[in-house]
This record gives structure tokens, sequence and C-alpha cells, in this order.
């Protein structure tokens, strides 16, 4: 089962499709509703929509992509909350998307996994259900509640669990 993210132990997913990728981003939804039911989802207004009505999956939706919906999402990213994106866009649009170009610069500024079609996103579900992004768990702060301020602190303990389960996978 998927694991790390802001809230339990859910990685935080964000599911974008562009217009004439939305069924696509649908479909893609229901065939891999199991291993999304473990995450925590993240998507754009439209998007969310389908997807929470065509799978009953939680989905909790930024503003439409044209209403800063993808800068939200850059934040996020920014604080470095997300762990996987998956962002089904038109190969066809010969129109440079300068919002998308940040996004995926971000991603590969934190090391943020991302894929842009089905193959790619097919690999890293699978992945995701296999623990193969569990690294994440590394390079992600979370965020500890104080009554003096906000302190970020690394999972130390999660971290080790995740050392010590790799190294003993290795030894076998």
């Amino acid at each position: 089962m998927p694991r790390g993210g802001l809230r339990g132990d859910m990685m935080n997913v964000v599911l974008i499709a562009q217009d004439n990728r939305k069924e696509l981003m649908a479909e893609f939804c229901i065939a891999y509703r199991n291993i999304l039911r473990g995450c925590e989802l993240f998507a754009t207004a439209t998007t969310g929509s389908n997807i929470a009505d065509v799978t009953d999956l939680a989905v909790q939706k930024f503003s439409p992509g044209s209403l800063g919906g993808e800068q939200q999402v850059r934040s996020r990213i920014d604080l470095n909350e997300i762990d996987l994106l998956i962002y089904f866009r038109d190969p066809l649009n010969k129109k440079a998307d300068y919002d998308e170009y940040q996004l995926f610069r971000r991603c590969d500024a934190y090391n943020i996994p991302f894929a842009t079609n089905l193959a790619t996103a097919e690999v890293l579900i699978k992945g995701l259900e296999r623990g193969d992004l569990d690294w994440r768990e590394l390079v992600r702060p979370v965020k500890v509640d104080s009554p003096a301020a906000p302190i970020i602190k690394v999972r130390t303990r999660r971290s080790r669990a995740v050392l010590e389960k790799r190294q003993k996978a290795n030894e076998q």
C-alpha cells in the first residue's frame, strides 16, 4: 500500500488532465482505483470532479487550471508536499504553456516523479504499489504543530524503517 503523505501514511498524488485527456484520466483512475485508494489525491477542479464521479475516490480539488489551479499545485510542490504528479497533456497542442513548464520544472527541482502520458503513468503507479517511491519519505519534511510556531522536522524514525526494510531486502 502506498505510504508517506501529509496526513497519515499516504502518498500525495496530483492528477491533472488537459481537456481532451480528461476521459483518459478517468479511465486510468478506474483501472488503478485500488492503488489510488491508498493515496491522498489532489486534482484541478474539473479533473477532480470527473475522477470522484466515476471512481468514488476522495479527491481534494484545486481551482481550475486556467484559474490558478496549476499555481496552487506548484505551491504545494514548493513546500515539498507532493510525492507524484500525473499530468495527461495533449501532445498535439502546439501552444506552449508557461504554467505547465513551471510545474514540470519544479518536479525536476524537487525530484518529484511525474508522468505526462499513459505509459509512464502506469509505470509510476505500479512502482507506487510496490513501494518504489518510499524514498520520498526521506526527502519530504513533516510539519509538527507547536504552540510556539510550526517546526519542520525530518521523519527520522520512519526514514530509518524504510532504510532497514531496503537493507533486509537486499540481503535476501
